[in-house]
């Protein structure tokens, strides 16, 4: 019988994640029946949108029980299998949560090839972080030569995917992040035109200096006081795909101060805006395919480029993850579970 440590939802935070609110485990998987494998975790993805089900509150997806794996996509290692599809020794892309190992059906992996690229990048450039960059900004944001772009937390798996496939598309790209060094790395690695401190006490007036032509697309990622900055700088018809706003997901209330949705429905009557929410996998069936296909080539060109922020080891999940909602990653967040 196959044993795996796992991380657990242990208590609902209230506010920030603490550890506390985390627990390890060990527990014993079931045989495999026909169509599964048994997977040993080599990669667990570590994304914000895992706060939001750490939260009863009902969203696009239910939220993690008390008690149950916490949820993650993950590359794996088939090192068992009664799926005809898979053999002993294949990796493949899946959804096995925070867990050293998983019984699970073959029908919901996909063999992935670590000629083509490292297979970590299976779970930010090219899985569900670039997928959501590349769908979110083609199909809402609708980038043209000329135009003005700006992004969020541009240093992250989304944000830098998003800068550097607007430049691929003729846009000018504006990328905030924050501190120093993540500014550095938007202009020297991932090629963006201007990068901004977001902690900078005049940060809103250097975003205007920046976009003189004013703002044409704005893939929100972040909103709070980025977003506050951001709004009166949108040209008309500007387009802003809505993915996260990861500078609300700790709070606990309402916000602090006056309230601006009355000001905020007159900029998009005024200027014609839209605003679009949206979940990757809405765009899957139409655009999955031609997005493997054009970030592969991209990487392979030089086109794309990518950091992966690495932390060794499955029982420190929970700290990286608490220093990703704090903003301590530099790139894409991925826990090495095993070799």
């Amino acid at each position: 019988m196959a044993k795996s440590t796992r991380i657990v939802l242990a208590s609902r935070p209230e506010g920030a994640p603490t550890p506390a609110n985390f627990r390890s485990e060990t527990a014993e998987l079931p045989p495999l029946e026909e169509g599964q494998v048994l997977l040993r975790t080599l990669y667990l993805s570590l994304d914000p949108y895992m706060r939001g089900r750490m939260s009863a509150a009902k969203s696009y997806a239910k939220p993690v029980e008390i008690g149950a794996v916490m949820v993650g996509a993950t590359v794996a290692e088939v090192v068992d299998s009664r799926a005809a599809s898979f053999t002993k020794g294949d990796v493949v892309l899946g959804y096995s949560g925070w867990q050293s190992y998983d019984v699970a059906d073959a029908s919901g992996l996909r063999k992935l090839d670590a000629d083509t690229a490292p297979v970590s990048t299976a779970l930010g450039v090219l899985g569900m972080p670039g997928f959501t960059a590349y769908s979110g900004l083609l199909k809402i944001g609708q980038p043209r030569a000329g135009e003005t772009l700006v992004v969020a937390a541009a240093t992250g798996p989304v944000g830098s995917a998003v800068g550097q496939i607007a430049k691929i598309k003729g846009a000018r790209a504006v990328g905030i992040a924050g501190g120093p060094a993540k500014r550095a790395a938007l202009l020297d690695d991932f090629g963006f035109d201007v990068a901004l401190d977001h902690r900078a006490p005049d940060f809103a007036d250097q975003l205007q200096a920046a976009v003189p032509d004013g703002i044409d697309i704005y893939f929100e990622n972040v909103a709070g006081p980025v977003a506050d900055a951001v709004y009166p700088l949108l040209n008309s018809f500007a387009r802003v795909p809505v993915c996260g706003q990861i500078a609300l997901y700790n709070s606990s209330g309402a916000p602090e101060g006056p309230d601006n949705l009355p000001a905020f429905y007159r900029r998009i009557l005024t200027k014609s805006l839209t605003i679009r929410g949206f979940i990757q996998t809405e765009f899957v069936r139409e655009l999955y395919p031609d997005f493997l296909r054009d970030m592969a080539g991209w990487i392979a060109e030089g086109r794309v480029k990518y950091l992966e922020d690495v932390t060794e080891g499955l029982e420190h999940a929970p700290e990286a993850f608490i220093g990703m909602l704090e903003g301590r990653n530099f790139g894409k967040v991925v826990v090495k579970v095993a070799d």
